[in-house]
Parts: C-alpha cells; structure tokens; sequence
C-alpha cells in the first residue's frame, strides 16, 4: 500500500482559536513567555491583559510559587529563583531589569536595592533614587518616584517607617503604601501611590499613637485578606497592636495581639501561614513557636499550632509549602526547610557578600495599570 506522503500534522491555523485559548489558559507561566515566539498572534494573545487576568485567576488554586534571591550591592546584581516546593536546591538565574537606569544621581558601585514585599506576581523593591515594581517571569518593571514626604526626596525632613504593597480588586489598582513622620514637628503622615492614577496622595487626619516595633526601619507590611499589617505598639494604651491598612477602604483599623505571648522575652513578626494571618515567635531559648489567627480580626481566635519548636538560633521564617513545611534563614547565608516536628529536611547556602534580599511571589503574566512599563 503506497503511503501518503503528506504531513498528519496540523497548522496551528486549523485549530479553533478558542481551544488554543483554554489549552493555553493551563499552561504554566514559564511555557507561556517561551510561546511568545511562536508567532504573531500567539504574542499578542498572551500578551493580552485579559489573558494574563485570566490566566492568574484559573491557576489561583494551585499557584507557582517562588523563593527570589537578588543581590542588593552593585556591579554585581544577580537574581536566583527557587522552586522551594521541590527542593530549595531547584535554582534557575534570569534577566533582571537594568536597576543601573533607576539611579542617575548615584554612583553605580553605591547602588543597592531592598526588597520590601511582592503581590500578584510583582517585588516592591527601593534603590538609591525610587521605589520600582517588577514581575521578575516577565520583565516587565515601572519606576515609582519617592513621595515627597520621604527623607529620599530631596526636600523631605521625614523618614519612612512604614512600607507595604498590595492590591485593591474594586478598583484594580496595586497601591505602595507608605507612613513616615516629620522630624521637625512629629507630624505622622499616611500616604499611598496608585498606579493607575499614577500619583501620591496622603490620608490627612490621620490619628497614630503607634510606635513602630522594629529593630530596621522602614517596616515592611505582611499583606492578607486584602489589607497590609504591621505590629506596632500604642503608647496610650501602653499594649502591642496589630495596625491594618484596608487597601478597597484606604483606611487604617486595628487589631488586638493576643495577650499571652510575652513580648519582652521574645523576638516575633507577621507572615502569612497557609490560608491564616500568623505569627512566629522565638523565645529566650531560641525556640520557634507558630500562631495563627483561625478567624480574621478575633483575637481569641489565635492559636498555637502543632508543630515541634523549632530550636535554632537566628531562624526567621519567610514561608510555607503546600504540605506545611517551613522554609526560613537561619542568619547565616542559608536557606532552611523544617517539617512539622521541627526536624531539618533540607538546606541551601547562598553568597551573602555584599547582603542577600529574600522574597517569595507567585508566577504570573500580569501587567500593570497606568501605562510606562517597561519590558527589560
């Protein structure tokens, strides 16, 4: 039987575009920006803003998630990016945005950046003249200028103790949050960028008897349900407090520590622990213990998890796996997992030299509202 020579295989054009939609739609990130280049249309499919929303909202129930590592000092900026559901030894290097551009008025080698959250895919981060915004699976980065109010302005007499970024749904918009004080008058002053207004503007009369409880200022905000907190300590009432930004309210609210962890003896901050607001705690012996708060804003809800402490000196966690397991720093240029009996599964050494920024973020092909992103 004589064979057809003809190709079995299709064009791509013969498949309905709807299909290639929803086959495209499960793919992970990674694939997606390689598929970029298959095509003109695949480009602009994916490069569409409803795709990528689409695409964020379908994988929001099983997110990629990773650990970035990036060098604060310069000429050596290198990003690292770790698949830490795997193994904290899963490490791949990519292209970061040319952070050289962001500072004109520095010298290059006294250029450093700091890492101060991330959101939807997106780092926040600060160099020596401006906030930046950058989805690291992407490129694509903004420049933020510093709100007048801080010390970084050229004018400013203030500085900064309170940073957060987050994402308000009702208007889709990322907002940065800052609160920073006069130190002429002491005068607290509430601000936030909108990117998609693409302006600074500050909350007036805002009431903060806070003192911020922090050994490094600026404080970075833990965001969750929609708000950013920080702990802070109020001088009337003479107790530590959690203070919340409501990102869709623009509003700070409070919230009540629970009273039985001693805070004199202990070292401590919020993170987010699986789906709940949480708080580590070490004690005088170097013991990690995990607290989450079972229902959002009761504090009689706080309750201490099962876990084995973690007895380790320095250990700060930064997040968890999706079958609970714990990754941190262990103060000394590693990264450490634990399980839920406290035991070391895993370990991963880094080049401290110069300082390390840490974060975690969640893959994703989104943009940014307000225009002027850049694609490095």
């Amino acid at each position: 039987m004589k064979r057809n020579n003809r190709s079995s295989g299709r064009n791509l054009t013969e498949y309905p575009i709807g299909l290639i939609i929803q086959i495209l739609l499960r793919l992970p990130v990674k694939s997606l920006v390689r598929f970029k280049r298959v095509c003109k249309s695949w480009f602009s499919l994916i490069s569409d803003p409803h795709f990528a929303n689409s695409h964020f909202q379908l994988s929001a129930a099983t997110p990629t998630r990773r650990l970035l590592l990036l060098s604060n000092k310069a000429p050596h900026l290198k990003t690292r990016s770790i698949d830490f559901e795997s193994s904290l030894n899963h490490v791949y290097a990519f292209a970061s945005p040319n952070l050289k551009c962001f500072s004109p008025l520095y010298p290059y080698n006294q250029f450093s950046i700091r890492i101060r959250s991330s959101c939807r895919g997106f780092i926040f981060f600060d160099c020596s003249s401006s906030l930046c915004i950058w989805n690291p699976s992407t490129g694509i980065h903004k420049q933020i200028p510093f709100s007048t109010f801080d010390s970084k302005s050229k004018d400013a007499n203030t500085y900064c103790y309170m940073y957060g970024f987050g994402y308000d749904e009702s208007k889709d918009d990322y907002l940065v949050v800052s609160m920073s004080c006069d130190s002429l008058d002491n005068i607290w002053h509430l601000e936030f960028f909108s990117l998609r207004a693409n302006t600074w503007k500050e909350i007036e009369g805002t009431h903060f008897p806070y003192i911020i409880l922090s050994g490094v200022v600026p404080r970075v905000g833990t965001l969750f349900g929609g708000a950013i907190h920080w702990l802070a300590f109020r001088r009337d009432l003479e107790s530590t407090v959690i203070v919340a930004f409501d990102l869709m309210e623009r509003e700070l609210v409070e919230m009540s520590f629970p009273d039985y962890i001693d805070i004199e003896l202990t070292n401590y901050d919020l993170w987010v622990f699986g789906e709940f607001l949480a708080l580590w705690v070490m004690d005088e012996n170097d013991r990690v213990e995990i607290w989450v708060m079972k229902e959002y804003k009761v504090c009689l809800s706080w309750t201490k998890m099962s876990f084995h402490v973690i007895s380790t000196e320095f250990f700060s966690p930064i997040c968890c796996t999706k079958s609970g397991d714990i990754i941190g720093t262990d103060g000394h240029a590693e990264l450490v997992k634990y399980d839920d009996k406290g035991q070391l599964i895993e370990h991963y050494s880094y080049n401290n030299r110069g300082g390390c920024q840490l974060a975690m973020y969640t893959e994703s092909l989104l943009s940014l509202p307000g225009g002027d992103s850049e694609q490095a």
